[in-house]
């Protein structure tokens, strides 16, 4: 949000393109070998995943060699074995786009013919990328409090440096322009500022992988964050269905089926999921009124291995959500000026892949995609002096497809994206004050956006990653636009000590909204005094550098890993809204400068017991120049001045900790030092601090009963003035529910 505001009693809908491309598969290779250092050919080895009954098996050439492709991301352990000599297992963690190089030594054959395990240990340093990345499992969504919630973005802002939710929006680094791929296929949405809801459900999620900037030219163009989600499979079923039901104050609900199983070949894994609650959005007083929410939603994975050289994938999704925009106590109080407004959102895609095995080193993935979503504000019919209506629907439908070639030292990915969109919005405005005439007019847009991309990553040593690329973008919309992005970055991994030093340097293109403004609405606009600038797309340019730095305490290995990153956008991609409401109209600004120092902390199993897990972000988010794109007033800009969602510090810390008698517990913190005050000085709000805990335990291999309180201490103010979504913002006062998970076989 700018701290710039254009006011108008119209309304159109934000648009953002959603312009990321990737994958969820990895590899492992490595070489096994004895106590000699000698190779072992013909070892047996089995990868196996850590958390479900997923596994792949190869053996060793006449090197000792192995390979592993086709690994999605996420934890694993390895295990090979050979006639003589001790079987060895050894923990790895697998990112997407890396292959960690393993060397698994097979100890002499004693009598009891023991296996070796390694020890724990923290995520894996990766030598392989200039992304810095955070990956999060189920467990940790589970865990987390109010993370498995249906409408909650917990499990980003819990393990995430620099987001937090304000006016009800998720904000990375300084921008709310991201990417949610899902299974590695992207779900486009140009609308990201128009909805509130949710478009998947973090109890679906298996593994997501968060990447901040530094991105390889496959990954696209959304500058302040991937979310790679790895939806949840049959392969950890067999024949099980599990029921979750709560219950809580504010009358609130969250409750879910899911059930899958698998054979050799095929895994199936779905859900059904419904919510309610007093409580919905943010609040523009402390006091929730007229703010109450309910959603539905379903979702599908389906996996089939055809042979060892093909495998199919298909990952499903539909949402429904409701939302009653929240009043103020003078709007309820004065009769003529009652509000009912509210927000009725739908959301559905489904995403295909064919990945297909060519060779040992070379794999070909094709994957058609389709996505609608739709979002209607309703506007009460008595709102007082205006009544704004918007019903907005997109659809998307396109395709992705990638080719990797991967040898010893060289990674090389090409690859297509492309979509075409069409929009419909019908905007309508109800003079309650007779000022005007009554207005409705409908408007169709399409588009499109075309994409290819060729990255190489080579390893000249085990030590040194060297990484180039180049994206080719392509818009077709109102004002069609190319633009070319270079991104080049490398890895050094310091000898002894394993510490990896890494830096990037990337461009990237960001194609606009559809959004534009013609007829009878344009006449309107022009009486206020205003007019609507085109759109066009925003330009980024970052550099990047950091360092992984892993470290011994205690008995177990940590991971420190901190960044450091500078960029400056033309054309930076806004939104004003309307009044009170939650209704947005698309801008750009000249120019805006974002710069953070951030940090993540995290443990082993500590002791077996838990993980302690801690993200830092110190930022700055600052615009410049006047409005540049769409909907302005061409008031002159006056240098740098703070975005309303810049907050300097942030810290989200929690610690995951399994006690005697299956009994666990979970506590999370969260402190902001206060957003920006328009009303300048002070410069920027109050900080503020959230404690949050749940706790349950396992009464039996079926029951687990467990309990959540959210802001435990009821720390309650206004945390934003920026009027949207209701109107300014006060964070959710403390929420308690209760959980029951049944497990059963059908």
């Amino acid at each position: 949000m700018s701290t710039r505001r254009v006011w108008l009693p119209v309304v159109c809908c934000v648009c953002f393109v959603s312009v990321a491309f990737a994958t969820i598969f990895g590899g492992v290779r490595g070489i096994v070998h004895d106590p000699q250092h000698r190779p072992i050919p013909g070892a047996q080895v089995v990868l196996r995943a850590a958390n479900s009954q997923w596994s792949m098996s190869t053996r060793a050439d006449a090197n000792g060699e192995f390979h592993f492709q086709r690994v999605p991301l996420g934890d694993y352990v390895l295990t090979a074995s050979a006639p003589g000599l001790q079987a060895a297992q050894q923990s790895l963690t697998v990112a997407s786009g890396s292959e960690p190089i393993v060397h698994l030594l097979l100890p002499l054959a004693t009598a009891s013919q023991t296996t070796t395990v390694s020890a724990s240990v923290a995520p894996a340093v990766n030598v392989e990328s200039s992304t810095p990345t955070t990956t999060v499992s189920r467990q940790q969504v589970v865990r987390s409090p109010g993370a498995d919630r249906p409408n909650s973005l917990a499990m980003i802002t819990d393990f995430v440096p620099g987001a937090y939710m304000v006016h009800d929006q998720l904000h990375v680094r300084g921008g709310h322009q991201v990417s949610w791929l899902v299974d590695g296929v992207p779900v486009p949405n140009t609308n990201i500022a128009s909805n509130v809801g949710p478009q998947f459900n973090p109890s679906d999620v298996d593994y997501m992988e968060v990447q901040r900037g530094s991105y390889d030219a496959e990954y696209g163009d959304r500058t302040y964050g991937v979310f790679n989600v790895v939806p949840r499979s049959g392969f950890s079923m067999n024949n099980q269905a599990e029921l979750e039901l709560s219950l809580g104050n504010f009358h609130q609900t969250h409750d879910e089926l899911t059930f899958g199983s698998h054979t050799d070949k095929f895994a199936y894994f779905a859900g059904l999921s419904g919510n309610r609650s007093g409580l919905g959005l943010e609040t523009p007083v402390a006091q929730a009124l007229h703010d109450a929410d309910n959603g539905q939603g379903g979702f599908e994975s389906l996996i089939y291995n055809v042979n060892a050289d093909n495998q199919l994938r298909l990952a499903a999704s539909q949402r429904r959500d409701f939302y009653q925009i929240p009043n103020t106590p003078e709007q309820n109080s004065a009769p003529a000026s009652f509000q009912h407004d509210a927000q009725q959102e739908s959301d559905a895609f489904v995403n295909f892949s064919w990945v297909r095995t060519l060779s040992p080193d070379t794999l070909l993935t094709v994957s058609p995609l389709y996505h609608y979503n739709s979002a209607n504000y309703l506007g009460g019919a008595q709102d007082y002096p205006i009544s704004t209506t918007d019903q907005r629907t997109s659809t998307y439908a396109g395709l992705q497809t990638t080719l990797t070639e991967q040898t010893a030292k060289n990674n090389l990915e090409v690859g297509f994206y492309g979509f075409g969109q069409h929009d419909h919005e019908l905007f309508g405005l109800r003079f309650n004050d007779a000022s005007h005439p009554d207005l409705s007019q409908p408007q169709a847009l399409s588009g499109q956006l075309e994409e290819v991309f060729a990255e190489e990553k080579y390893n000249p040593w085990a030590w040194l990653t060297l990484m180039g690329g180049v994206r080719q973008s392509h818009f077709a919309g109102q004002l069609p636009e190319n633009a070319t992005s270079p991104r080049v970055g490398l890895a050094v991994q310091l000898p002894r000590w394993h510490w990896v030093l890494r830096g990037n340097y990337g461009r990237y293109y960001q194609a606009p909204p559809l959004e534009t403004i013609s007829g009878p609405l344009l006449q309107f606009v022009t009486g206020q005094s205003l007019a609507f600038i085109p759109l066009r797309g925003e330009r980024d340019e970052e550099w990047q550098v950091g360092m992984t730095v892993p470290f011994q305490l205690g008995r177990g290995s940590w991971g420190l890993d901190m960044d450091y990153f500078h960029n400056r956008a033309r054309n930076f991609f806004d939104h004003n809204n309307v009044g009170n409401s939650d209704i947005f109209f698309p801008l750009t600004i000249a120019g805006a400068r974002i710069r953070a120092f951030e940090a993540t902390v995290r443990s082993p199993r500590l002791w077996n017991r838990g993980q302690f897990h801690l993200a830092y972000s110190n930022q700055i988010a600052e615009g410049e120049g006047a409005v540049s794109g769409g909907l302005t007033d061409f008031t002159p800009g006056n240098g740098y001045f703070l975005l309303d969602h810049d907050q300097r510090n942030t810290v989200n810390t929690g610690l995951d900790w399994n006690f005697p008698g299956a009994v666990y517990g979970d506590l999370s913190v969260y402190y902001g030092s206060g957003f920006a005050n328009g009303a300048a000085p002070p410069s920027h709000l109050p900080q503020h601090a959230e404690f949050s805990l749940s706790a349950g335990k396992q009464l039996t291999d079926r029951v687990n009963v467990s309990a959540t309180a959210l802001n435990i201490f009821n720390r309650h103010l206004l945390i934003d003035n920026s009027l949207t979504f209701g109107g300014t913002h006060f964070n959710a006062p403390r929420e308690v529910y209760v959980e029951l998970r049944y497990g059963f076989k059908y």
